[in-house]
Formats: structure tokens, sequence, C-alpha cells
């Protein structure tokens, strides 16, 4: 199976400080639904996995978030993608719990609902390290994008071992629909 696993916000979407409260906040990032729209015409999966720990800080609901989700399967749409499935822990940090990047929950539950022993060579975006640390148990081909905060840490040298670092989702979909030399 040709899956791509994505983070949300800093990836699809705009990140905000203070969190994505509501649909009207919610902004694509210039040439990131029209990159998932290319890796789907391409044969390619891609699901999100995204921490939302602003339902857990009391900052909205599921029914707000579920109009989030809403609003981006819309626009997705419009741009000829589509995401095949949206996995998000709605912990707060001092939950402790298993789904929350940094721990690789989330990833696990994406093995399991595509009945995959593992995800090796399943390539997954983020734009922080956590969202990488999360990938890489679980056998993900790493790579980081410099949108979000990505930009902050893609110099820092901090990143796991092989994490490839893109300009932005587009960038991304546009190496990896590229033709592979044979090694």
């Amino acid at each position: 199976m040709k899956l791509v696993i994505l983070d949300r916000d800093g990836v699809i979407n705009f990140d905000r400080d203070d969190f994505i409260k509501s649909p009207d906040e919610w902004v694509p990032i210039p040439g990131s639904l029209e990159a998932i729209a290319r890796l789907n015409h391409e044969g390619w999966h891609a699901v999100i996995a995204s921490n939302q720990s602003g339902i857990g800080r009391g900052l909205f609901d599921m029914n707000t978030l579920n109009a989030i989700h809403r609003k981006m399967q819309r626009a997705l749409a419009a741009a000829g993608g589509r995401v095949d499935a949206i996995f998000f822990c709605p912990h707060s940090p001092d939950d402790h719990c298993n789904c929350r990047k940094p721990k690789p929950g989330l990833f696990q539950d994406i093995a399991d609902r595509f009945e995959l022993d593992d995800l090796s060579g399943t390539h997954a975006v983020g734009d922080s390290v956590r969202d990488l640390q999360a990938a890489q148990p679980l056998g993900c081909a790493l790579h980081l994008v410099r949108t979000g905060k990505g930009e902050r840490i893609a110099d820092l040298g901090n990143l796991p071992e092989g994490t490839r670092v893109h300009d932005d989702l587009s960038a991304f979909a546009t190496w990896l629909l590229q033709p592979k030399s044979p090694a």
C-alpha cells in the first residue's frame, strides 16, 4: 500500500501558537492541498496523525474539531484530493497517554487500521521533532517540512537519523513522485 502519514498543523495548514480552535482559523498552506491531490492521483493514500490537545485543554470540543476537518476535506475535494483517515490525540500533556506524539500510539493505530505489520517504508511528514520521533519506532521514512515549526528546527542538527528536509508539502510531493534511479 502506498501510504503517506501527514501531520496537520504546520504541514497542511498554517499553525498557531494558540491552537486552531475554529474552522475560520484553519487556513491551508499554499500548495499543500494540491500536493495531497497530486499524491492521490498517483495512487498514494494520505492519512493524518495529529495531536489535538486543544480538546483536552478545553479550548474546543469534538463538534468544532469535526467542523475543522469538514472544512479541510471540502477544500481538499475542491483541489481534487482527499485524506483517507484522520487519527488524532485529544489528550492534554498531563494525561500521559500513548497516543500523544512523540509517543507512537497514533502510528500504531494507523498500522492496525490498515492491517500492516509495521510501517516500514511508509513516508511520515511532520514539522516537528516529536512528529518524527512518533513515526520512527514503526520504521517510517522520516520527512520534515520547513513550514510550521519546521523552519526553526530544520538546521539544529537534532533530527532523527535519515530525516529528509523539504521546503513544504509540495516539495515533498515533488520529491516522492519523481522517478528514482535504480541503486
